[in-house]
Parts: structure tokens; C-alpha cells; sequence
């Protein structure tokens, strides 16, 4: 089942599933919509066009577009977690901070390459798009420490969070700086990040 953003980013939570398959296709639309066009061009009516369903609707769960875009990067930050557990429940030698920061990485990586929308809002900290002053990755590094610290083993204090937070934040600069070089990610700059971030990290975790 496809997960629903949570209550708190939208002006009512669907109730009943035909109302959540209803905001399943608004953000499906609303990210197809973000690739083809961009954050500017957006609108609720040309979101309401591509869902199929009358702009009521969109009204219903969104105020403006930028609520909308905000929900579409809650649901993001939730499909990344799976996809991470996921990857950390299939790995051998639970622990492994090397393979925990491997699946991080990756599997950003991949919803980068591949998920709709998701190179404008990722995780929403940029929104709106193109703003000068973006919002730190704070709810990344909180949902990364509290997955990650019981497969670590580790209590999720606040050195841990810092610890996470200066990661993401290293990280995903260094990963747009490898999509603004090439638009697949260039490699090198890939790899360097990874080098980083082990150096970085092995200082806390090893």
C-alpha cells in the first residue's frame, strides 16, 4: 500500500480509501507535474487536470500549491525510510555503520535518479523551490537517527543527531553538486562523498 503523508500537512486526512487513492493520484500528479514544469509553473488546477478529479478536491487536502508540494516530500521522506529499512533488514552483520551509510546513500541516490518530482523537493527542506535560504534537514537527520541508532546499537542522544544531521547536510550538497555536474550523477563525485562521509563518520562510530 502506498503511504499517505502525514495528518499534520494536510487540511483533512482521508478517512475512507477511495479518499486516499484520491490523494494518491493529486501527488502523483503533483510530482509528474513538478518534472514537466517546475515549481513555478505549478497550480492546483493544472494538479486537479492531471489527477481526474475536480479542484474541490485538491482543495480539500491543500491550500496552495505549496502545501501540496510539502505533502509530496512527507510522502517521500516516508518511502525513503522503507526503502532504507528494507535494505538494512536484508543486510548481514547487523551494526555495520559502513553498510547503514551504504543503504542511506544508495537508496537516496536511486529516488534521486528515479522517483517523480523528487529532484525539486526531495525532502522538502527547499521548498519553495529556488528560495534563497533553505531549511536545514533536520526531519532527515531525526528519521535517520531513530532508525539507524537501534540497528547501531547506540542511544539516540543529541551528539548522535548532531553527528547525522552534519552527514545529510554534507551529503546532500555534495549530491546535488553531482547532478548539476551530470544529470545521471557524476560518479567521482559520488565516490568522493562516500570517502567523506566514512572519514566523518568512523571519527563517532568506530
Amino acid at each position: 500500500m502506498k503511504s499517505v503523508p502525514h495528518a499534520t500537512s494536510l487540511r483533512r486526512a482521508p478517512v475512507q480509501r477511495r479518499s486516499a487513492e484520491r490523494l494518491t493520484r493529486i501527488l502523483d500528479a503533483c510530482a509528474e507535474l513538478l518534472d514537466e514544469v517546475g515549481y513555478d509553473a505549478l497550480s492546483t488546477r493544472a494538479v486537479a487536470l492531471r489527477a481526474g478529479v475536480p479542484i474541490g478536491s485538491v482543495y480539500r487536502f491543500f491550500g496552495n500549491k505549496r502545501q501540496m508540494a510539502d505533502a509530496l516530500a512527507q510522502r517521500n521522506l516516508e518511502r525513503y525510510t522503507e526503502r532504507v529499512t528494507e535494505r538494512l533488514k536484508a543486510a548481514r552483520g547487523g551494526g555495520d555503520w559502513r553498510a547503514a551509510m551504504d543503504a542511506v546513500l544508495d537508496e537516496y541516490l536511486a529516488m534521486k535518479r528515479t522517483a517523480p518530482g523528487f529532484s525539486l523537493v526531495d525532502f522538502g527542506n527547499q521548498i519553495p523551490v529556488g528560495t534563497r535560504h533553505t531549511e536545514p534537514n533536520t526531519r532527515v537527520a531525526d528519521r535517520l537517527t531513530k532508525l539507524l541508532s537501534g540497528y547501531l546499537d547506540r542511544t539516540p542522544d543529541d551528539e548522535l543527531r548532531r553527528v547525522f544531521l552534519v552527514a545529510v547536510e554534507t551529503a546532500d550538497t555534495l549530491v546535488q553538486l553531482a547532478f548539476r555536474t551530470d544529470p545521471d550523477g557524476d560518479e567521482a563525485i559520488i565516490t568522493e562523498t562516500r570517502v567523506l562521509l566514512r572519514a566523518y563518520l568512523g571519527r563517532v562510530l568506530d
